[in-house]
């Protein structure tokens, strides 16, 4: 007998139409084909929000769809090994896939992002698709960190300990697939940023709107300090992230079941 998957693409078309009869929630994965330093593999961005999806869609009665592994990557122009798409590009995809998953019978489709230059990108895709969707369908993105708390922010994901290709990244591919990272030639780079009085809006304005900033700003790629990074760190890591993502989708849905109807 075929054993149950949460993955929509090992699922038969009957397998899909069983699910539908009591749920309508499927998780899309997004990264990208990146470097990640020169110890980890370019499909980080992509890897981990996959397994964040399948740890969390039993959680929220949800299947996982196939990864989108390209996306916009432009600020990492330079590096060998890069792949990515142009944004009108980018967008078109996430709105067709809006319109095809909603026309199947979803009704909540939940972007999984793992690669920050995507985020804003995607939401602007969902809006654009909302009024070719289904009465009652939704479409919308969430960064599988952006659940996390400030404490756990603090010790996993912040520029004080790196955004890119850092220990976080590092271990949870480590707990994923150590054969995937190269720990011999972990490294540790931050980028030269100046003393400035405006924050993160600066990188903003840096990274976003300058292709190849990111291999103007590291020679290695690193944006952090990978050489400790462990799987046991990455389990940790990776339970964290999965929490806080059920609990950030959770709150978006009772979010929109709060406001009233006009």
């Amino acid at each position: 007998m075929k054993p149950p998957t949460v993955f929509l693409g090992e699922m038969t078309t009957l397998e899909v139409e069983a699910f539908l009869v009591d749920h309508d929630t499927v998780i899309v994965p997004v990264g990208s084909t990146e470097q990640h330093g020169p110890h980890g593999p370019l499909l980080t961005d992509a890897l981990v929000p996959t397994e964040v999806a399948r740890r969390a869609a039993p959680r929220l009665g949800a299947v996982v769809a196939p990864t989108i592994p390209y996306s916009l990557s432009y600020p990492h122009a330079g590096f060998a090994g890069l792949v990515h798409i142009r944004i009108p590009t980018f967008m078109s995809l996430i709105e067709d896939l809006c319109v095809a998953l909603t026309s199947i019978g979803f009704r909540r489709v939940v972007f999984l992002n793992g690669h920050y230059d995507n985020t804003y990108a995607i939401a602007y895709a969902c809006a654009n698709a909302a009024d070719r969707l289904p009465e009652g369908a939704r479409c919308f993105p969430v960064n599988y960190w952006d659940g996390m708390t400030p404490e756990e922010a603090a010790e996993y994901f912040d520029p004080a300990n790196g955004l890119h290709a850092n220990k976080g990244e590092t271990s949870a591919v480590l707990a994923i697939n150590p054969d995937l990272v190269d720990m011999e030639r972990a490294n540790r780079e931050f980028p030269p940023f100046p003393e400035t009085q405006s924050g993160a809006a600066v990188h903003t304005a840096f990274f976003f709107s300058s292709p190849g900033s990111v291999y103007r700003a590291t020679a290695s790629g690193t944006w952090g300090d990978a050489r400790e990074s462990t799987a046991e760190f990455g389990e940790r890591y990776l339970q964290v992230v999965t929490d806080g993502t059920v609990r950030l989708i959770e709150d978006v849905e009772r979010t929109h079941k709060a406001m009233p109807g006009r």
